[in-house]
């Protein structure tokens, strides 16, 4: 196209799009109508002249009347972001009520509505207030609903502000809530897991995938020595005892591997702590003591920053040690499916003890149990869940437990204090409010 051609083409461009852009009040402005038809005039013998039509410079009167007009059917004037911000909204209502058609709720999530929810600023409580708040929170009736609330509520007020921090979103700077919350699950490989923790979770330490303090060696070189003690004990009786005596000993002693090998099959716990014992390995008194105190807090410490509400708390018998259990799915019902953050939050906690004692002696011994009740939960998920995913999901927790606790390192051990000292829930949950790290 030669350069009369451009200029031409610009010419027009340029009085469109002034014509288009002025309002309809500036008529002071606007050209007068023999302006206007001497313009027209002369712009089409240009046109003429030249041979150029509005197809050949790709103007189409529709289109620009389209792309420029912002005047809305009342003559008002819209800016592009409000067309799209009412674009959106039609949008969202669209899905809104599409996805009720189809059974789905929308925006009915506890945790996102309470994660998102605007909080007041943290006020500044003494030791004694703090105890005081928790004290009127009632955890002897393990209610999930109850606790959630009294402590949500204490949260929105600022007087608490670890209750479900480790999954509120917090308020960035610019005022804007933040879409990510910490407890996003993302795949863990084995060596991140160490390099991430500084060399301290490892397969060994967990006992996952590692060797454990009783190998499958020890439970069958028991068995064996079982079957050949009870035999050789039933053959001696019938050898050297009376006939009648002999032959009612021999039967009972027959029934001590059929024994052994139920227990073996129902609690293989008990089987492994008699091997432990026999060999002196196990631990006892005041250091059993501190390990399971070390396990519980942990347990204890990220329950409370994920938000699950305490279904029991009690000392055991044995240990001497309290120990708490957490409801799962954040409610009573612990027959429903679970959902991806019910998940989440549940293999950090499941994790936080085993985590807890690495951290403290190099190595876990009491995880067994929590790995098991962690698989019960993977097959409660609303959503299936393979094996690998299984796998990432609980290096994830053991890492994300890790860095909760190393977070809170003061509050902590101030719990591990507590549970030493078999104080309340009330007491614990002061401890971690009424810290500062």
């Amino acid at each position: 196209m030669s350069s009369s051609k451009m200029s031409t083409a610009t010419a027009i461009m340029a009085i469109v799009a002034t014509s288009s852009f002025l309002p309809s009040e500036t008529q002071a402005f606007q050209p007068s109508s023999t302006a206007r038809s001497l313009t027209r005039n002369n712009n089409n013998n240009y046109m003429n002249n030249n041979n150029i039509s509005s197809r050949s410079i790709g103007i189409n009167a529709r289109g620009i009347k389209t792309k420029l007009n912002m005047a809305d059917d009342n003559g008002g004037t819209l800016s592009e972001v409000e067309k799209l911000r009412a674009a959106a909204a039609k949008a969202r209502e669209e899905y809104e009520r599409l996805s009720k058609e189809m059974g789905k709720e929308i925006g009915t999530s506890p945790s996102a509505t309470s994660s998102t929810a605007t909080l007041a600023p943290p006020k500044s409580l003494s030791p004694t207030e703090i105890q005081t708040l928790a004290k009127s929170i009632d955890f002897e009736s393990g209610d999930a609903a109850s606790q959630s609330t009294a402590l949500d509520s204490l949260v929105s007020s600022g007087q608490f502000s670890l209750w479900k921090s480790a999954v509120r979103r917090t308020t960035s700077s610019g005022g804007n809530n933040a879409m990510m919350s910490l407890l996003q699950p993302f795949p863990v490989s084995l060596p991140n897991l160490e390099s991430r923790t500084n060399g301290q979770i490892t397969p060994e330490s967990l006992n996952i995938g590692g060797q454990s303090d009783v190998k499958f060696e020890d439970f069958r070189d028991l068995t064996v020595a079982v079957v050949l003690g009870s035999s050789l004990l039933a053959v001696l009786s019938l050898a050297f005892l009376p006939p009648n005596l002999g032959a009612s000993l021999s039967y009972l002693l027959a029934l001590i591997p059929i024994a052994f090998i139920g227990v073996g099959s129902t609690a293989p716990g008990l089987i492994a702590g008699a091997i432990q014992m026999g060999r002196g390995g196990k631990e006892e008194g005041e250091a059993l003591r501190e390990r399971i105190c070390r396990h519980e807090a942990g347990h204890f410490l990220c329950g409370y920053l994920c938000g699950l509400p305490v279904k029991g708390y009690e000392v055991n018998g044995d240990t001497g040690v309290a120990c708490v259990e957490f409801h799962t799915g954040g409610n009573a019902d612990s027959k429903g499916e679970l959902s991806n953050d019910d998940i989440a939050a549940l293999a950090v906690v499941a994790m936080s003890g085993s985590v807890a004692e690495i951290m403290a002696y190099g190595k876990a011994s009491g995880g067994e149990n929590d790995l098991l009740e962690l698989q019960n939960c993977f097959r409660r998920s609303e959503e299936f869940i393979g094996a690998a995913k299984q796998q990432d999901l609980t290096r994830w927790g053991a890492l994300t437990s890790y860095n909760l606790i190393r977070t809170n390192l003061m509050r902590y051990e101030g719990l591990v204090e507590a549970f030493k000292e078999k104080r309340s829930l009330a007491e614990c949950v002061a401890i971690i409010e009424g810290s500062t790290c």
